[in-house]
């Protein structure tokens, strides 16, 4: 099953801010959203942000299809990839593994290092696809024992969502290529991934192994990665909105339709129906993007999570990379109030009736720990100077009013 998001920095271009300000005066938050900075996208983002961690906790299928978190994911993130190939192709591929290999190799050297402990023997070719994810890094499918802490599946629960930095890095690799494609012929070029997910994910080819998982993924959020591009390129501004509304909707509806007759194990999981992932992720990502307002800020309404949206885009690979095994830490945690004396014995059923619940209050503040624990790395991996909560609250020193002699 594939799972759900992420990477920072979404932004569009915007014009620059105007040059009358005095020299060594500031405004605003130090982390506050650079110039060209779309916060209708950075709002995207952590949305999806937080519907994998819903999804991730309490499984219900139906959140796959009320927001399609990993192909929102995937086209802002092409977006940016489209923006920055103005610069040379090599620098941008180069920046980009910088910015998630580090914190990718933190995360690994954990988990690697608590499979290893609990007895499992990786081979050499097993340990470098958690250095550099050309392959969905492998890990066991049962691990421990069941009168441990954890689920036997611990490893599939905790590194399983690793996936995505494979598709991610795919992506990357081969965006200078799709991007030159688009630009000479966007139509065909943006439709081919869904053509592909019509062949390799519905069973009419099947590729066995890690390529075959590997091609599905490319296939069914490639189409989402190349919207990214027509949406940087203003390709979709160009477009009448009552002719893309009308194919993206029947779009959609034909995923809805094609799942209704291929539901799998988890009944309406669109991550278990490659091509209605693909083609109701596709319509949804076309007229997210489409109707995209280009806020500079937040306007009144959402103001108020203004420092939670600029948090999460500015921890989105830390989020993305520890929020499962979190989640399956909060197991322990919660096992504990069963030995709470006044629950212990009364309250047994209601705790277990509300296990789920529990769970989601224990894995907020484990992810709030874990953010200036080890979410700097990013800020090194991008070469800024780190920052344990970059929430945008930190605000620069003014500088001190000039005395006039009087």
């Amino acid at each position: 099953m594939t799972a759900t998001t992420p990477v920072p920095g979404a932004s569009v271009p915007a014009p620059a801010p105007p040059a009358t300000r005095p020299a060594g005066t500031a405004s605003g938050p130090a982390l506050a959203p650079a110039p060209g900075r779309d916060r209708y996208l950075d709002l995207l983002r952590t949305t999806a942000l937080v519907r994998v961690v819903f999804y991730h906790l309490f499984g219900w299928a139906w959140l796959s299809v009320v927001f399609p978190s990993m192909g929102v994911m995937f086209a802002l993130a092409g977006s940016l990839m489209a923006r920055s190939l103005g610069r040379p192709a090599l620098g941008v591929i180069r920046g980009r593994l910088r910015r998630l290999l580090p914190p990718l190799w933190a995360f690994a050297a954990l988990m690697v290092g608590m499979m290893m402990y609990a007895g499992w023997r990786p081979s050499v070719s097993k340990v470098l696809l958690y250095l550099v994810p050309v392959g969905a890094p492998p890990y066991p499918d049962a691990l421990g024992s069941a009168s441990g802490w954890l689920d036997l599946d611990w490893p599939d629960q905790a590194v399983g969502p690793l996936w995505y930095l494979r598709a991610y890095l795919w992506f990357v690799l081969l965006s200078p290529l799709l991007l030159r494609a688009f630009r000479k012929l966007p139509w065909p070029t943006l439709l081919a991934p869904l053509v592909l997910t019509a062949v390799v994910g519905t069973g009419l080819v099947t590729v066995p192994g890690e390529p075959g998982l590997a091609l599905t993924d490319f296939a069914v959020y490639g189409s989402c990665w190349i919207l990214g591009f027509a949406h940087q390129d203003g390709l979709l501004k160009k477009v009448p909105r009552y002719f893309l509304v009308s194919c993206a909707v029947p779009v959609m509806g034909f995923g809805l339709w094609w799942a209704h007759g291929h539901l799998g194990p988890d009944g309406w999981d669109l991550n278990d129906i490659p091509l209605a992932q693909a083609t109701w992720s596709f319509g949804a990502c076309a007229l997210l993007l489409a109707y995209s307002p280009s806020w500079r800020e937040l306007p009144p309404g959402l103001a108020r999570f203004d420092k939670v949206i600029t948090l999460t885009n500015n921890r989105a690979v830390t989020i993305y990379l520890w929020h499962n095994a979190l989640i399956m830490a909060t197991v322990p945690v919660v096992d504990q109030l069963y030995n709470v004396p006044f629950i212990e014995g009364r309250f047994d059923s209601a705790l277990t009736a509300t296990y789920s619940v529990w769970m989601f209050l224990a894995v907020w503040p484990l992810i709030a720990l874990i953010v200036p624990a080890v979410g700097w790395i990013e800020d090194l991996a991008a070469g800024r100077r780190p920052q344990l909560w970059p929430d945008g609250a930190r605000r620069r020193r003014p500088a001190a009013p000039r005395r006039t002699p009087g």
